[in-house]
């Protein structure tokens, strides 16, 4: 009985687990900084493709995955560059957001300080999906 327990235990963890790594994957933000471009699934179904500007010379945009927006910030002002503008700023990893930008001539290329800059527009249509879908059902996807 004991190890019937046990494994029942296991199993409802391991299913809890997946649940929650699918429901993360609701929405994906997929940025590929050599094509400066962002991909937007919604349960696995491509909706939109949008240009970006990732960091440019001597800053950083991080590779990698991360699972749900730490915060959302519908009209965020940095505190590290000059009260910049960041409009519709969904923060995924520490300081790095998803934001809009009011500098569109320079979408499509290198620009930013490492934050992942989209049109105005765009940027309010995935801030509001996030704050629709939640917080906890955002995968951001960054790869070179």
């Amino acid at each position: 009985m004991r190890h019937f327990i046990i494994a029942f235990i296991s199993a409802a963890f391991a299913l809890c687990l997946g649940a929650q790594e699918a429901a993360a994957e609701r929405i994906i933000a997929r940025v590929s900084i050599s094509k400066q471009m962002m991909e937007v699934y919604h349960e696995g179904r491509k909706l939109y493709e949008w240009p970006v500007s990732t960091a440019r010379a001597g800053k950083v945009t991080p590779v990698g995955q991360w699972l749900g927006a730490q915060w959302l910030s519908k009209n965020h002002k940095s505190s590290l560059y000059n009260n910049a503008p960041m409009p519709y700023a969904i923060f995924y990893n520490g300081n790095y957001a998803i934001h809009g930008t009011n500098q569109v001539s320079k979408l499509g290329r290198p620009a930013s300080a490492g934050c992942v800059r989209l049109q105005t527009e765009n940027a309010r249509i995935l801030f509001d999906m996030v704050r629709y879908e939640g917080k906890q059902n955002l995968k951001v996807v960054v790869i070179r």
